[in-house]
């Protein structure tokens, strides 16, 4: 996968949750804001996959936002959201590989149906038997 990471902007606002006082002086919640449509790095198809695996996440502007306020330090909140927004994408650009059907060989089907003869015998004497 390309490396995009130069085409991401990060917004930053003040958080709430943990952090007493700080919360309300520094803006510790990073939101990263990558524009689908306009990059560079990635083929018109990637990009249409993009925007189709991740059609709920991106706007109308074709930009893709991811927002992270779990930390207490502005640094580790834009680490974890570079890594969100990259695995987000690289999971999107996957193509899973098609299945080719295949059929059992004749032996596994004669031993399956072997086992399943010696199993109800087996519960046929079990039956008969007079405790």
């Amino acid at each position: 996968m390309q490396d995009f990471q130069s085409e991401i902007r990060f917004r930053t606002s003040r958080s709430s949750g943990k952090g007493g006082q700080n919360v309300n002086k520094v803006e510790t919640m990073v939101e990263a804001v990558w524009n689908v449509n306009d990059s560079i790095f990635f083929s018109e198809d990637e990009k249409l996959r993009i925007n189709f695996k991740l059609k709920n996440r991106i706007n109308k502007e074709g930009e893709l936002l991811v927002k992270c306020s779990e930390n207490r330090s502005q640094i580790a909140n834009k680490n974890l959201v570079l890594k969100r927004i990259t695995d987000l994408v690289s999971r999107s650009l996957y193509i899973p590989k098609h299945r080719i059907a295949t059929r059992r060989s004749k032996s596994s089907i004669e031993r399956r149906l072997k086992e399943k003869k010696k199993n109800s015998e087996i519960k046929k004497l079990r039956n008969n038997s007079i405790l």
